[in-house]
Formats: structure tokens, sequence, C-alpha cells
């Protein structure tokens, strides 16, 4: 289970380092293997290799009806491998569809991780914080 941010620098190949608390966890779930797609969010979802491949099993035997949203998520995919200095490299097209610049915000989310650009990431969590709460949240909120 991955939570939590992590304000990150990506250099100009497109490079960031993953965190160290994320690391260890990472090398044993996955050898560092991960898969980065698009989000409808704008960000990107970085991927450990188990969790993706049952994703895309389920993707793959999805209706007609969702092919459009298969081609989203598959045809965006890519695998990166973490090397020895704990750094993943992000595609050029997934960083323009992001928007990413250098400042990176790297939140877990389950068991997954969000990429965002940091500005896009500030606006995004005030435009969250103005709305309205769902219900099925306010029970989790003290």
């Amino acid at each position: 289970m991955f939570y939590g941010p992590s304000a990150l620098a990506m250099d100009a190949k497109g490079r960031f380092a993953m965190p160290t608390r994320h690391r260890d966890a990472l090398l044993q779930l996955c050898e560092g293997r991960l898969t980065l797609t698009k989000d409808k969010a704008g960000c990107l979802m970085l991927i450990p290799e188990p969790t993706w491949l049952t994703m895309r099993d389920a993707l793959l035997k999805l209706p007609l009806e969702a092919a459009s949203w298969r081609r989203f998520l598959l045809g965006s995919a890519l695998d990166v491998v973490m090397d020895a200095a704990g750094r993943l490299v992000i595609a050029p097209e997934l960083r323009a569809y992001a928007g990413l610049q250098r400042d990176l915000m790297l939140m877990g989310v389950g068991k997954h991780f969000e990429i965002w650009d940091a500005a896009t990431y500030a606006l995004h969590e005030a435009a969250t914080r103005a709305s309205e709460m769902p219900d099925s949240v306010k029970s989790f909120v003290l």
C-alpha cells in the first residue's frame, strides 16, 4: 500500500528519483519494474508490475463499448525499470500529456502512484477542497 505525497524534481532527460521510503517495497514487490500510463485526471499513473498485469488483463476483457478507454490506457502504457540509483524515466509523450515540468508531485494512492506537475496538482487540490465532499467520504473525515 502506497500513500503520501513526495515533492520531486525531474531532470532534462525526464528522470526522477523514487523516494527512498518506497524503493525497498518496490524492489520486493516487483524488482523495480513498473508501468506508466495516462490517467483521465491529467496526471500519470505509475503502477507496480503485478498490479499492472491484473489491470491489463481486466482491460483486455472489457466489451467493445470500452474500446476507447482500453486504447487510452493500454495505448499509452510504457514499462519502466528503476535503475541502481532508484531513478525512473518518463517518456516525452507522457511528460507532454501530463504537462510535466521540472517540479513534480508523486502521490501514493493505494496500489499505485500518481505523478503530477506540481503546479497542476496544487490547482487540482484547491478545486477539490472547494468542491462539495461526497457523502461516501464524509464518514471518513474526523
